[in-house]
């Protein structure tokens, strides 16, 4: 039995679900120092290592390192004073026109003038500590940097790709356009963040930065991590209604999550992989997540299709035909998906798996991360791949029925700020019955239910997320991310689905019901 939340050599280990720990030390120089550490002697198994303010989250595939094994392996690499500790990063440039429509109002703040707060944040040399809420954004502290820079009281809704900006101890410069509360200061055209790269982030953790001032900075665009339209692809199947939401994708990324990126990937992996199978393809193949149905397309070559996940009416050719099963969709027939009748998401796989480019790893759409191809519209063709895995299978009589979406049970790992939370909030959690709220997607699913009551206060410093994780926000009513959701999150975390319970809440819709159980603690 693997004992966690305990004392290591000034090191805590906490639990964060049933995949991940997280580990926290006192200060962010103590975080650079264990990520250098757990780096140069990291074992197979450790998926993600994702620094935060105080804390380096390790995730773990259980099927290779067992949870035991990676605390046993953080705290020796911890106390191990002859562990050999990474290189430091290489230094970066970053030119900046000062412009930043925040510059004076911040210096006054400060006590200082513009033109000597752009002096200080020119002559300080800056580290990135760890990326944050979106790809490539990073996270830069600096010993010469004296400063406690108040955010926004109200955030803006925009922040254009390329502010650099100030916000308590760091700085940093948003490679996408993005809401943000940070005071803006300047503006960089560098390529914060090219997916598609063979090192997509400019800023990566460890690297050391300079900002050089400028007169002015060029036209070009920060980042090139809009996502990739599907339009100009070969033929294979053409949209006509995408439904409410209809995207590309597949197993997901492992291993960005230090960059900022999330796993993204199908929500119900299980129903992606069962589709997959019955037409002859590898779990992982890329293929189409429907929300909620209303889906409409028409082959322009002859191929074969299954679909599986959510319940609803499936034509094919204008005749009714059962899920999980493979058809043939011949040439000019249309595919259509009614609206679902239960569950919330519904795959459609062809075989030879659809054929879109890979970035990071994966074929994924990330609409958080903007990564991937675009959402399907109507008009979008879909290239059909040949990367098949076999024949197909003859369907069993199968088992598969409607996925249950009145109520649902969902196993909760324990999360690492239960002690954030009053005594009462855990009977709470466990004892109630929850309610999916409208506010729901591929990034998180808002919970309707009582007050989880906190018995500590205050901001916590970022640090590491999962999909699974339930934030609890001063509303005191939780959050689970998904697939989407940020790397990093500042809210705290009581508890986390199992990963296997995952696909349960892929089913979720609102409305639907949620009791929690206690999970089966790790072996």
């Amino acid at each position: 039995m693997v004992t966690l939340d305990r004392e290591a050599s000034g090191v805590r280990i906490l639990p964060m679900g049933d995949r991940a720990l997280l580990v926290e030390v006192g200060s962010l120089d103590e975080v650079l120092e264990l990520r250098d550490r757990l780096e140069a002697s990291r074992p197979d198994g450790v998926v993600d290592l994702v620094p935060g303010a105080r804390t380096v989250l390790v995730r773990v595939d259980p099927a290779v390192l067992t949870l035991g094994a990676a605390q046993a392996w953080v705290a020796g690499a911890k106390t191990d004073a002859a562990a050999p500790v990474a290189a430091s990063g290489s230094l970066v440039e970053l030119d900046v026109a000062y412009d930043g429509e925040d510059l004076a109002e911040t210096a006054h703040l400060l006590g200082v003038s513009a033109d000597e707060l752009v002096r200080r944040h020119t002559a300080a040399e800056w580290t990135v500590a760890f990326t944050g809420f979106a790809p490539g954004f990073a996270y830069l502290v600096s010993r010469d940097w004296t400063f406690d820079v108040p955010r926004l009281a109200s955030p803006r809704t925009r922040v254009p790709a390329g502010a650099v900006g100030l916000a308590g101890a760091f700085s940093g410069a948003y490679p996408r356009e993005t809401p943000g509360g940070w005071r803006l200061i300047g503006t960089t055209s560098a390529p914060l963040w090219a997916p598609d790269a063979a090192s997509p982030a400019l800023l990566p953790p460890g690297a050391h930065v300079r900002f050089r001032p400028v007169e002015r900075v060029s036209a070009a665009a920060a980042s090139s991590a809009a996502p990739v339209s599907t339009d100009d692809a070969g033929g294979g199947i053409r949209v006509i209604e995408p439904g409410l939401l209809a995207t590309i994708q597949d197993r997901g990324r492992e291993g960005a999550a230090s960059l900022g990126v999330s796993r993204s990937g199908a929500l119900d992996r299980t129903a992606l992989g069962v589709a997959n199978r019955l037409v002859g393809n590898r779990d992982d193949a890329a293929g189409v997540e429907v929300t909620m149905g209303g889906f409409r397309a028409v082959a322009e070559r002859d191929v074969w299709v299954a679909v599986t996940g959510a319940w609803g009416p499936v034509r094919l050719g204008g005749h009714a035909v059962d899920p999980y099963t493979a058809h043939a969709w011949r040439a000019g027939e249309e595919l259509q998906l009614d609206w679902f009748a239960h569950g919330a998401r519904g795959y459609i796989a062809v075989r030879g798996g659809v054929d879109v480019p890979v970035m990071l790893g994966a074929r994924a759409t990330d609409r958080l991360a903007g990564i991937g191809p675009a959402p399907l519209a109507a008009g979008s063709t879909i290239a059909v791949g040949d990367d098949v895995a076999g024949r197909i299978p003859v369907a069993p009589p199968a088992p598969w029925g409607a996925p249950h979406d009145d109520e649902l049970e969902i196993e909760l790992a324990p999360g690492p700020r239960a002690d954030w939370f009053a005594p009462s909030a855990l009977r709470l959690l466990f004892d109630e019955t929850w309610t999916v709220t409208n506010a729901a997607d591929r990034v998180g699913m808002r919970l309707d239910g009582p007050e989880l009551p906190r018995r500590r206060d205050g901001e916590l410093p970022s640090e590491g997320m999962v999909p699974g994780a339930l934030q609890v926000p001063p509303s005191g009513r939780p959050t689970i991310l998904l697939a989407d959701g940020p790397v990093t999150g500042g809210y705290p975390v009581i508890a986390v689905a199992t990963d296997a319970a995952l696909d349960l809440l892929a089913q979720a819709r609102p409305g639907t019901r949620l009791r929690f159980r206690h999970a089966r603690p790790p072996a």
